[in-house]
């Protein structure tokens, strides 16, 4: 069983041995570095940038605020939940952001809420997990006034304790402004997977992504690979979809992969939601899913591709695809951001040096694309 975590922490190490790539030409500049896993970027409804990020152990997600044109970076809120997840130890936290009017919708990783399990590929319950709060999705409320000027503000251990029993946590920063938080839904951290000499394996829950349509929050979930819908005002949730493995045309490995879904879209009626596939990572198998948010009826959308990370509508037909690296078994193989004029057409290259990007954020059609990099701390600033 493949895990999205363990998927991305290999591809790092192998950046790790082949670092020269950073000075790969593309045309992309740095808009800001030193950030902490950063694994989502959205705009805010004021414009500027938001950035969620793992975090560097137990409890240190952070969202960020950044400046697009001078790349200043300030804390929104830090103190979020996260730590090292099985089996690899990489970091876990903050994995989705949506944003609507003056509320911020932040979706929270699996954490450390399994630990390895005594056979191969194996997870079971850890009763002492950093956090109540994993796979879960939260709601800050701030004004416009506290974005443009906060110092930041951080969530307490106790904060998180109060937000799981159900109650609102509110938060003065001390230099005037407030932020309100709620528990929008909990989802499960595990669901029971016994094995032959494992009565107890579980397979975790791990939401890795967030789109907003109404009154319904969707999150795919990268080890369930499915897509969640979920009322926002209930708290309630269902399955909208569950995505089957995908084949492996690598000549070696299971003759079939999981398809770790890790990033959703909305573009009219439809979700849309990248595959990145489990390892060993097949070439050209990877691809966006369209899914219709009524029936959860799930489509081929655009194909082709390796290691889909993200997707995103540019307004006017067209779309980009960001892909974590070309070859993820390969050293020194970058990602990739792509450009389709329509699902079916050729795509064009942007930009092909990225190193472990994730997350990409634009204003308009032609602007300019601001993209994470998990390994390097980085948000890349790419012209169009």
């Amino acid at each position: 069983m493949t895990r999205l975590t363990s998927a991305v922490l290999s591809a790092i190490t192998v950046f790790l041995l082949a670092s020269n790539v950073v000075d790969a030409q593309c045309p992309v500049s740095v808009l800001t570095n030193g950030l902490n896993s950063p694994i989502k970027i959205i705009f805010s409804t004021s414009g500027n940038l938001l950035v969620a990020e793992q975090g560097n152990g137990p409890n240190t997600g952070r969202i960020s605020i950044i400046d697009k044109d001078s790349g200043t970076r300030r804390t929104l809120i830090d103190g979020l939940p996260s730590a090292f997840a099985a089996p690899n130890n990489d970091p876990s936290g903050p994995s989705g952001l949506a944003m609507r009017g003056r509320t911020l919708y932040v979706a929270i990783g699996l954490g450390d809420a399994v630990l390895s399990g005594p056979l191969p590929a194996s997870f079971v319950p850890n009763p002492n997990p950093s956090s109540a709060l994993f796979s879960s999705v939260i709601s800050i409320h701030f004004s416009a006034d506290s974005e443009m000027n906060t110092n930041g503000f951080t969530l307490s251990l106790s904060d998180q304790i109060t937000l799981k029993n159900g109650a609102t946590v509110n938060l003065d920063n001390g230099g005037g402004d407030k932020m309100s938080i709620k528990l929008v839904v909990d989802f499960p951290d595990y669901v029971p997977e016994p094995r032959p000499g494992l009565p107890n394996g579980v397979r975790q829950s791990n939401p890795f992504g967030l789109a907003i349509h109404g009154e319904q929050l969707y999150v795919p979930d990268a080890s369930a690979n499915t897509v969640r819908a979920v009322d926002i005002e209930t708290g309630t949730f269902s399955t909208l979809t569950t995505f089957g493995p995908l084949p492996n045309n690598r000549g070696f490995g299971p003759p079939v992969v999981e398809a770790v879904p890790d990033s959703v879209r909305l573009t009219g009626n439809q979700l849309l939601v990248t595959l990145l596939t489990g390892f060993p990572f097949p070439i050209g198998n990877s691809q966006v899913r369209a899914v219709d948010i009524e029936t959860g009826t799930s489509t081929p959308f655009i194909t082709g591709l390796t290691s889909a990370i993200d997707s995103l509508p540019d307004g006017d037909g067209g779309f980009l695809t960001l892909e974590f690296s070309t070859n993820m078994l390969a050293p020194s193989t970058p990602g990739r951001l792509s450009f389709y004029a329509s699902p079916a057409a050729t795509p064009m290259v942007i930009a092909n040096c990225l190193i472990t990007p994730t997350s990409m954020a634009q204003k308009a059609k032609a602007a300019d694309i601001f993209v994470t990099e998990i390994f390097t701390g980085r948000v890349i600033k790419i012209t169009q």
